[in-house]
């Protein structure tokens, strides 16, 4: 530590004063005792300070101990919150402590190194014990460079600005932790470029830009090449199973791809308006190829509004919620046992073909032969289990805009639009063949249909379509069971 002699006269001149009232604190020290250090070790062969002190970290505490303070003025008494010098003088060790000699070895290496100015930000304590954050300036005055015996060393109070940039630090480790371990997947990006192709089209007399768009969607496409993404948090990367922010930012292609590019538009039809904040449903895609169904809100952050060069985008995965919702679709127009279409949909669909075609328009109505008995014989596992093959083989008939539907516990039907006659004798001679097959690969039961079609021109109620059908269907059935013996007794099943 250095040590204050108070019996080295204390130099008196026109610049005392100065000196004295100056409103930083100043002190005086002689360093030609590191001076001599110096030059000892380097006759001992030391090159490398830095190493030197490494081996041998006492060295420094003996550089410090070798430096003597001349005088210090009044700002360094009230800075330390010392009474006077020789207060000052007899509690240095609680001024200089701890990690010290950490930044006293920096000092002493720059001038080792033949500086003869020398700085470091360091800790100090007053003599009460509360810390000081100061900023300390060494230069060796002129006229003494070869001895370094009078050095002027300002040390100056910058505790309140460590404190602010300690709090800005936390402050921005806190919104750094924020961004990072947010549940929703978070992208900083810039949409500058973006803006000046906008602002290029509305210079360019474009007003109808929807119409623009339609008529030129490479400019679309030419948009979303333009967004730079500058980050992105953990979980988009878990989201889009990505491995690194890297890989992720190389492959965006797969990533906003085949029906982003509509939404995409609607963005830029919404920024084309004015409208810095938006919502909607995308659909995007993970590197692993799956399709990632998101909620989007997009916000051009404040201060930016000029050149949207700093954008927030936040997604919210709702892949889980898309896939409910098109399971209880699915369950209000299907049926669940054979997966082909429910009477719901039958319904809404014989309407909608009687509204507006097209024509012909061909109805099957189809039952299927023998579940009673399968039944009661075998139980309802084995007649679900001849449902299911039901469904099979009419859902391998059907092509579009055909649709095949279960509209009874062992009846089904089969729109055909746009169908004649022969079209309908095609569709039931397909099925048969179908069945044949089926009946091939699965043993037991054999599955079989009753089966009756009837052709609707435009004008007709295809309502009466149905009942000709059904009538059909019923006379090839009781035609199936008078060929065979019904066990119970019970007529046709």
């Amino acid at each position: 530590m250095p040590d204050i002699s108070p019996d080295v006269p204390r130099p008196s001149n026109d610049d005392s004063k100065m000196f004295e009232l100056a409103p930083v604190s100043l002190w005086v020290e002689d360093f030609s005792g590191v001076r001599d250090l110096f030059d000892t070790w380097r006759a001992e062969g030391v090159t490398d300070l830095r190493a030197c002190f490494a081996e041998a970290p006492e060295r420094v505490a003996e550089c410090a101990r070798s430096i003597r303070v001349i005088k210090v003025n009044q700002k360094t008494l009230t800075q330390f919150e010392a009474a006077d010098f020789d207060t000052l003088n007899g509690n240095l060790a609680a001024v200089f402590r701890d990690d010290m000699l950490k930044t006293h070895l920096e000092e002493l290496c720059q001038l080792w190194a033949g500086q003869l100015h020398f700085t470091s930000q360091t800790v100090n304590y007053t003599l009460t014990g509360r810390r000081l954050d100061v900023l300390l300036k060494g230069s060796v005055l002129p006229g003494h460079e070869e001895r370094w015996d009078r050095v002027l060393v300002s040390v100056e109070d910058i505790t309140e600005l460590e404190g602010a940039r300690h709090r800005v630090t936390l402050a921005e480790e806190y919104a750094r932790g924020l961004f990072e371990h947010s549940p929703v997947s978070l992208w900083v990006e810039d949409f500058s470029a973006v803006k000046q192709l906008l602002d290029g089209a509305r210079a360019a007399g474009i007003s109808d830009f929807r119409v623009f768009t339609d008529v030129h969607p490479e400019f679309v496409e030419r948009c979303m090449q333009e967004i730079h993404v500058l980050d992105v948090n953990q979980h988009t990367l878990d989201m889009f199973a990505a491995p690194d922010k890297k890989t992720l930012r190389a492959r965006l292609t797969d990533v906003f791809r085949d029906d982003m590019r509509p939404h995409f538009r609607e963005q830029l039809l919404d920024l084309w308006e004015g409208k810095l904040f938006q919502q909607r449903e995308v659909l995007n895609y993970s590197l692993d190829g799956n399709e990632v169904h998101v909620h989007l809100q997009f916000s051009v952050l404040p201060g930016h509004e000029k050149d949207w060069d700093l954008v927030l985008v936040a997604l919210t995965d709702i892949t889980a919620r898309k896939k409910a919702e098109a399971y209880l679709e699915f369950l209000g127009k299907h049926d669940v046992l054979t997966k082909l279409r429910n009477r719901s949909f039958y319904v809404d669909e014989l309407n909608r073909l009687e509204r507006k075609g097209p024509w012909p328009v061909t109805i099957i109505m189809a039952d299927l032969n023998g579940l009673k008995r399968v039944n009661d014989q075998l139980g309802h596992g084995a007649g679900d289990a001849l449902l299911r093959r039901a469904g099979e083989v009419l859902a391998k008939a059907m092509e579009p805009p055909f649709q095949a539907a279960r509209i009874g516990g062992d009846e089904f039907a089969i729109l055909m639009p746009n169908t004649d006659e022969r079209g309908g004798a095609a569709m039931m001679e397909a099925i048969c063949k179908l069945v044949e097959m089926n009946n091939q690969f699965y043993p037991g039961s054999p599955l079989s249909f009753s089966m009756g079609a009837a052709t609707c021109q435009r004008g007709d109620r295809l309502e009466a379509g149905v009942q000709r059908a059904d009538l059909l269907m019923y006379e090839e059935k009781r035609s199936h069971y008078a060929n065979q013996l019904d066990p119970q007794g019970s007529g046709p099943q």
